[in-house]
């Protein structure tokens, strides 16, 4: 049995990862979430296990990995596995709902938002809040499932038109549109549900803002800097972390420009750090990661 299991579904984004662990000469094996298992064998691949699903596999494939993991991930943590990012917090990635309930449990400022599963619902919604607003879907990925409406006529039409966003999950959140202080988000990134990193991502008002190498390409309008957070918005993001059992993993905020409130609105924990780390960071945070990894091995021996 090798030492490291990642349980991925994207074919490039792990390509960093892989690279930093062979420097290392961590033992470990690319699992791939397809074939067949059996609820009944106790052997997990290896004794610990990185969950590298990402939410948007959706987007690449009818048949997605995303509750299949889940119970996979399950499985493998009763079998004794430490499963690094588990079926838990799997979940939670998982449902943007979730993760907007979490954030607010926390005393926490979120967007003001309602959740249905019904487009019958969407409108009714809708006449709580102002416009313009998003709908967007509860499993989303890549800014995948966000539409913007400005009134409610366009709302109804794109209900009786059957224009609204799909999820795969069949929930919708209809939400207000936030205005974003100077038109850049805020990327809180964690390892061991502490500060590791931030960046501002500016992408020209579009919702596709994944700073992944695989998202970054020319002419996407994406662009990056690095900062440093306040330390309430640090702690901030590490109590998420922390609430959620997210290992590794990136808490999303922007500062709305209407009342200077900083508004937590996603949790991802897929987390691929940075395009081109040692420019727009100056280090690379995979090393950072397989320092942790090699920690977790070394526990579970």
């Amino acid at each position: 049995m090798t030492d490291l299991a990642i349980l991925f579904e994207h074919p490039a984004w792990f390509v960093p990862l892989f690279a930093a662990l062979d420097r290392r000469g961590v033992d470990y094996a690319r699992v791939r979430p397809d074939g067949h298992w059996n609820p009944a064998d106790r052997t997990p691949p290896a004794p610990v296990v990185f969950n590298r699903i990402a939410m948007s596999s959706f987007l690449r494939a009818d048949e997605h990995p995303i509750f299949h993991a889940q119970a996979l991930l399950d499985h493998w943590q009763r079998a004794g596995a430490r499963v690094v990012n588990g079926a838990d917090t799997l979940a939670i990635d998982a449902s943007k709902a979730r993760q907007l309930s979490l954030i607010a449990s926390l005393g926490l400022a979120i967007p003001e938002t309602r959740v249905v599963h019904r487009a019958a619902d969407v409108v009714p919604a809708a006449q709580t809040l102002g416009f313009p607003l998003v709908v967007k879907a509860n499993i989303g990925g890549s800014g995948a499932g966000i539409i913007k409406f400005d009134s409610l006529d366009e709302l109804r039409a794109a209900v009786a038109d059957g224009g609204l966003p799909s999820s795969v999950d069949g929930v919708l959140l209809v939400q207000e549109y936030v205005p974003v202080r100077g038109g850049a988000i805020t990327r809180i990134e964690t390892l061991d549900r502490r500060y590791l990193y931030a960046i501002d991502v500016a992408g020209g008002g579009a919702f596709d803002l994944c700073p992944a190498d695989a998202c970054v390409v020319p002419g996407s309008g994406i662009k990056m800097a690095a900062v440093e957070p306040t330390a309430e918005l640090r702690s901030a993001a590490e109590a998420i972390a922390r609430a959620v059992g997210l290992d590794v993993g990136g808490v999303e905020v922007m500062i709305d420009d209407r009342d200077g409130v900083a508004r937590f609105y996603d949790i991802n924990a897929l987390s691929n750090f940075v395009a081109k780390p040692l420019d727009v960071l100056g280090w690379d945070p995979h090393d950072r990661l397989v320092d942790y990894l090699v920690d977790e091995i070394e526990k579970a021996r």
